[in-house]
């Protein structure tokens, strides 16, 4: 619960308070017309700056731009030069050399399929169990 109370403002006390609003509120509105100026001039500042550097991007980029295209076209260059020749290079591969090749391949796939059954013949019988020289300790025939 608060209790509120309306002060009564004395004539003194009023004409004190109006003379210091009076007196605050042409100074408020003179701060802030001048705090919106600066404000404008700095926005100002830095969009005439940002431009600046914008430009001047623009300037390099289209310096490298052209640099590229030269590049590209020195490559491009290149490439037909390689592409004219192509031809030749396929007729030169598609000559017959000799079945010399196939021979080679074929021999080396059959030693190596003779060494595979080989190992795989190794490798089988040492695995199988080797019969035990002990007698079974269980009787092998069952007694009905």
């Amino acid at each position: 619960m608060s209790s509120e109370t309306r002060v009564r403002l004395t004539p003194s006390r009023r004409l004190g308070r109006g003379l210091k609003y009076s007196a605050v509120g042409p100074v408020d509105v003179t701060r802030g017309a001048l705090g919106l100026g600066v404000d404008s001039v700095r926005n100002t500042a830095a969009w005439a700056g940002d431009r600046y550097r914008r430009s001047k991007v623009a300037r390099q980029l289209k310096a490298e731009l052209s640099a590229a295209q030269q590049a590209l076209a020195t490559e491009v260059a290149a490439v037909q030069e390689v592409v004219a020749g192509l031809p030749e290079a396929l007729q030169k591969a598609r000559e017959p050399r000799g079945r010399r090749r196939p021979l080679i391949l074929a021999g080396v796939a059959v030693a190596v399929l003779a060494g595979g059954a080989v190992a795989f013949s190794l490798l089988r019988r040492s695995h199988q169990p080797e019969p035990s020289p002990l007698p079974p300790s269980v009787e092998v025939t069952p007694k009905p």
